[in-house]
């Protein structure tokens, strides 16, 4: 009987406990608007990031409640884009919150985008930056060619040839996939040679995708997955395909780089090795250069391919500026691409209308908290980004937020200008968290977009129904079916 009694007071003091702490979570924030359960409970966000619409519904919040709003119980979004370089710049007082935990590809190791300490991130930054960029890579500019020529040649000769479809949405990630593995370590992986995923790392991480972006919200996943009770869960080494296979084959890129007779090479992980990194700071990186080189970039093509292909408008425009600097053949130059104004004004206008990242990239109020246009954040708050938002957001965009429409960066005033290339930047993160591997994305879409169009004339299969896009932070697209058909050589 005493036992029970213990039991029942100790259950009561629990139930107490619970609800006391609660309530005080939900006080904290209740001057912000949002979902009304987000106050009280993490399930509206774990339902945002893992519904396959985690930008559709973090934008709906923000349009519904303002430009910051309330998701969960510690967890704002902001679609404003001050508030986002507030919390970017160099020397915010703002830091990374323990939503990056879960961006540990290995989750015995950080890297350049995980790490929350600060000094240690800057270390390791100031290793990799100079590999990032591509300046120390060898022939950086002639290997991605390569690539381009690599996707013209397999759309043509497996598709154009025999007058089938393709599905844009793979031959997109096989080219970006080759460009990074090509850059990183000296050798493509071959996707586009075999046309296929030949390590099977999309589909691993399409199904994997879900579980990293739940573990965002419940960073305490992470501890758990990587206990020896659910370390069979996790990607492994001894893969034969998937990311595990990409873990052993930078592994083993890494071991040459510093094993007993060091191999020397001027590519990406060169330039992180002549720096000093840890040999297991060089495989985290490698793992990193993949994901985030590969899956972004491939996003930012498919996105504005379709765009320029369901608009004959800018098509023409495109094309006649092609046509008029003729730039070099077979590929063009990215000096000649950056020289293009009309060209720049699509990728950024792609950039805006579809940004690649949608995930929350979450950033924690600094302790005594802050105040941002007359609202009170709470330190220890996590702030998220909505990349939806800020891309629509009216008071940059004017009225034509929701149309695809490149012609706004040719007509703005040089102030509009500023205020414009200010927001869209941010797709690449501000400040401190800049991506590192802007140049060489930006590198690839200056070309691509020139390539695929003065060549071919392409069509929607299925205008009704153009692909298969679904959002988990970042977005996976398939099933985008498209019909390639040759124009006249050399002409746009």
């Amino acid at each position: 009987m005493a036992r029970d009694l213990l039991l029942a007071g100790f259950a009561v003091l629990v139930g107490l406990w619970s609800a006391t702490s609660t309530l005080r979570q939900f006080l904290r924030l209740r001057h912000i608007p949002g979902p009304p359960s987000a106050g009280f409970s993490r399930w509206w966000l774990l339902r945002a990031v893992a519904g396959g619409r985690t930008h559709l519904d973090l934008y709906e919040a923000c349009q519904k409640f303002g430009s910051v709003a309330r998701v969960g119980p510690n967890d704002l979004v902001t679609s404003d884009p001050d508030l986002v370089k507030r919390m970017l710049n160099v020397r915010t007082p703002y830091r990374r919150s323990d939503w990056y935990d879960a961006s540990r590809l290995d989750p015995s190791q950080d890297n350049v985008i995980s790490m929350r300490d600060e000094k240690a991130h800057a270390k390791l930054r100031s290793k990799m930056a100079a590999g990032y960029s591509g300046k120390e890579v060898e022939d950086l500019e002639a290997k991605i060619n390569q690539n381009v020529l690599a996707l013209v040649d397999l759309l043509d000769s497996e598709y154009v040839s025999a007058n089938r479809p393709f599905d844009f949405g793979r031959k997109a990630q096989y080219f970006t996939l080759d460009v990074i593995s090509d850059l990183a370590f000296g050798e493509p992986f071959g996707d586009m040679a075999t046309d296929s995923d030949v390590h099977e790392y999309i589909s691993t991480i399409e199904t994997a995708a879900p579980t990293y972006i739940v573990a965002t919200v419940l960073p305490w996943l992470i501890a758990v997955l990587s206990s020896p009770l659910f370390k069979w869960m996790i990607p492994s080494e001894k893969d034969v395909v998937g990311l595990g296979r990409i873990m052993a084959i930078a592994k083993q890129v890494a071991a040459e780089r510093f094993g007993p007779n060091k191999k020397t090479q001027n590519d990406m992980l060169g330039s992180f090795v002549a720096r000093g990194p840890t040999q297991s700071e060089a495989e985290s990186e490698i793992l990193l250069q993949i994901m985030a080189g590969s899956d972004t970039t491939a996003t930012a093509i498919r996105a504005t391919m379709l765009h320029i292909m369901s608009n004959a408008r800018v098509l023409d425009k495109l094309r006649a500026e092609i046509k008029e600097f003729s730039p070099t053949w077979p590929v063009i130059t990215d000096a000649e691409a950056r020289a293009m104004p009309y060209l720049q004004a699509v990728i950024k206008e792609g950039l805006r209308t579809f940004p690649p990242v949608a995930g929350l990239m979450a950033k924690e109020v600094p302790k005594g908290g802050d105040t941002f246009k007359g609202i009170f954040l709470p330190g220890g708050t996590r702030i998220g980004v909505c990349a939806w938002g800020v891309a629509r957001n009216p008071e940059v965009w004017g009225q034509e937020a929701l149309e695809f429409r490149p012609e706004r960066w040719v007509e703005a005033s040089p102030e509009k200008l500023r205020e414009m290339d200010g927001a869209v930047e941010l797709v690449f993160g501000h400040g401190r968290w800049q991506c590192l591997g802007r140049n060489v994305a930006l590198m690839e879409l200056n070309k691509v977009f020139v390539e695929l169009f003065r060549r071919f004339d392409l069509s929607l299969v299925d205008p009704t129904q153009p692909w298969k896009s679904t959002n988990c932070g970042i977005f996976f697209q398939s099933e985008y079916w498209i019909k390639a058909y040759r124009r006249d050589e050399g002409g746009a």
